[in-house]
């Protein structure tokens, strides 16, 4: 038997979200529903405002490496910001 961690407060099954998929989605407190099936994550259901928080944290980490990446190139130009 598998153990699987929750990540959410709020979980429903596959059964729930096929008979209210807009109660599911509505019921969560915290943007996220765990959805199951035969009591194991299945996937998560999360509200469009949470889903853009992820994308620009996924950005955010893409551009971090990115800009590290380039800092070991050590091409440094130096810039007065008066100047700009």
């Amino acid at each position: 038997m598998a153990i699987h961690q929750i990540l959410t407060q709020q979980v429903a099954s596959i059964t729930d979200l096929k008979r209210d998929p807009m109660g599911i989605a509505q019921a969560s407190e915290r943007g996220a529903v765990a959805i199951l099936n035969r009591n194991q994550p299945a996937f998560y259901c999360v509200t469009p405002a949470l889903f853009e928080y992820f994308q620009e944290l996924a950005e955010d980490a893409e551009l971090g490496r990115i800009a590290q990446e380039r800092m070991k190139d050590g091409e440094f130009i130096a810039v007065n910001l008066d100047d700009l």
